[in-house]
């Protein structure tokens, strides 16, 4: 079964130039030219998504956050392209649930390779763990169906940071650095700032309520997920 990919990006020459080469690469593509179009086409389902960030109206931002609040498209991969440089501009889009983020002018070797390696992961699931369900004290990670439940409450994780929970959980005690999770949750082809792992970990105590403290800080190294008492 071929993947669809969305590519989205205002600028047409783009798009045409990038739908050759996946369809040479034996992929189904979808195209969009602005934000609200996008939005229209991601009701496909595609198993990936490609995304420019400046666009007129509503740009990749503010999409991908609303392909990210959507519960039908919110695990679906995104690949923001953008002409702008600078580290805020990415950490930016991976805080808001990026998956890779890859500057123009683009090479579609370079994309493609994201693409593959993207749904590789998909694909697989959370790296490092096997198990569909994982039980860890209060919380209960249904792999399968992307569900944290909490005290007997379901509640909604970002992917990256169901991930990053799910991993830590299913090695209880044992100690991550922040480069081991940026290489097993973002791998090793993307670059992205440890302070997103510091981010992604508070927006994960936050949503663990009174049992945040399952996340441990080790100083100066990284975090564990606390054996439950």
């Amino acid at each position: 079964m071929k993947h669809k990919i969305l590519l989205v990006d205002d600028e047409k020459d783009i798009v045409e130039f990038l739908e050759y080469n996946l369809l040479k690469e034996g992929f189904d593509v979808l195209t969009a030219f602005d934000g609200n179009q996008a939005l229209k086409m991601a009701e496909q389902k595609p198993d990936l998504i490609v995304l420019d960030v400046m666009m007129p109206g509503a740009d990749g931002y503010e999409v991908l956050t609303k392909i990210r609040k959507n519960k039908s498209l919110e695990n679906i991969p995104v690949i923001l392209l953008t002409a702008k440089s600078g580290e805020n501009f990415e950490v930016h889009g991976l805080n808001i649930g990026a998956d890779a983020f890859i500057q123009k002018p683009v090479s579609p070797a370079k994309i493609i390779a994201h693409i593959k390696a993207n749904l590789r992961k998909r694909e697989t699931g959370v790296p490092g763990t096997k198990e569909e369900i994982i039980a860890a004290g209060p919380i209960v990670i249904d792999r399968e169906q992307y569900k944290i439940i909490v005290d007997n409450e379901t509640l909604q994780f970002p992917r990256k940071e169901f991930e990053i929970l799910a991993y830590l959980a299913a090695h209880p005690g044992k100690v991550f650095s922040r480069d081991r999770l940026l290489s097993d949750i973002w791998g090793t082809d993307i670059f992205v700032v440890e302070r997103t792992v510091d981010v992604h970990i508070r927006k994960i105590r936050e949503k663990l309520g009174k049992h945040a403290e399952l996340i441990e800080t080790i100083k100066g190294v990284g975090y564990r997920f606390r054996i439950p008492g």
